[in-house]
């Protein structure tokens, strides 16, 4: 089984999506994951959910269980599935029931203020 590590960060995190700011957090989470980039993690609460949209797509990991995914749609553009969370994780990484992740996409910047 991969190994995944969960840590909580220090400092304030911001995501933007087309320049905007979709959100800030100072309760990001890390999570490592063998073989992977590690990925911040936002509570949804932290997140603009308007610029949100829920799509079909879903994926499934092994270790962490299905992600379903979002669209961030502002002004100008719509950035298909940029977005998943684990609405219902597997117990081994509960700790992200809730948070959002974001694909690293030339349009869209994690990054710590």
């Amino acid at each position: 089984m991969k190994k995944i590590t969960i840590r909580k960060l220090n400092g304030k995190y911001v995501v933007r999506a087309g320049g905007a700011v979709l959100g800030e957090s100072t309760a990001a989470l890390e999570l490592s994951e063998d073989g992977h980039a590690p990925v911040i993690y936002f509570p949804q609460g932290d997140i603009a959910m308007a610029f949100l949209d829920r799509t079909d797509k879903v994926t499934h990991c092994p270790h962490k269980g299905d992600a379903t995914h979002f669209s961030i749609a502002n002004k100008s553009t719509v950035t298909e599935n940029a977005v998943w969370s684990y609405e219902d994780p597997i117990p081994a990484v509960a700790e992200i029931k809730g948070y959002l992740a974001f694909y690293p996409l030339d349009s869209v910047k994690v990054e710590q203020i």
